[in-house]
């Protein structure tokens, strides 16, 4: 539905804002990548499991584990650790997912206020942090033994972030103003 939304309405209004005669040259969302951390769980087989069970239920999709790149002794990591896992969305799993976070996830978060706009990389990307997991209605909080962060990454085909901002904000995405 946010796709047709988008397709149909946005497209025509945001070609004339930004001078182009092209529906192409608007800017799109392209992917949204999931990344849960799993920090000092990274040698609990179960614990993994569950995680990624939940982030599957999440997503509609199995995530993938992650490994350190480098060993970080501060951290007590070695190179080829799990650190976390991630899921990269694209196509209608995308759709869902951006309608499902804009429309029931955030309005759920406790003490949200909005996203701030400083929350863009300079490269057209939104990153929101979701302190509980539970906030999504795919998970039960009852059935959960500890409640996790998630970071998600909303990558948009544009490289500034005020397109990505005025696409975001059309499409519903409460911004702090």
């Amino acid at each position: 539905m946010l796709k047709e939304i988008y397709q149909k309405e946005i497209t025509a209004k945001l070609k004339g804002e930004f001078g182009s005669g092209n529906i192409y040259a608007v800017p799109r969302v392209t992917k949204i990548v999931v990344n849960v951390g799993v920090g000092k769980e990274k040698d609990e087989k179960e614990v993994l499991q569950r995680t990624k069970e939940e982030v599957a239920q999440i997503t509609g999709q199995v995530p993938s584990f992650r490994m350190a790149k480098k060993a970080i002794a501060s951290f007590g990591i070695r190179r080829g650790d799990i650190v976390g896992l991630a899921v990269t969305l694209r196509g209608q799993k995308m759709w869902d997912f951006l309608e499902k976070l804009i429309r029931v996830v955030l309005p759920r978060t406790r003490d949200f206020k909005g996203i701030s706009r400083k929350s863009f990389d300079g490269h057209g990307n939104l990153t929101i942090g979701i302190v509980e997991h539970t906030s999504f209605p795919e998970i039960d909080p009852h059935k959960v033994e500890k409640i996790r962060g998630l970071e998600v990454t909303i990558a948009t085909s544009t490289n500034r972030d005020d397109g990505a901002y005025r696409v975001l904000k059309e499409l519903g995405m409460p911004f702090r103003d």
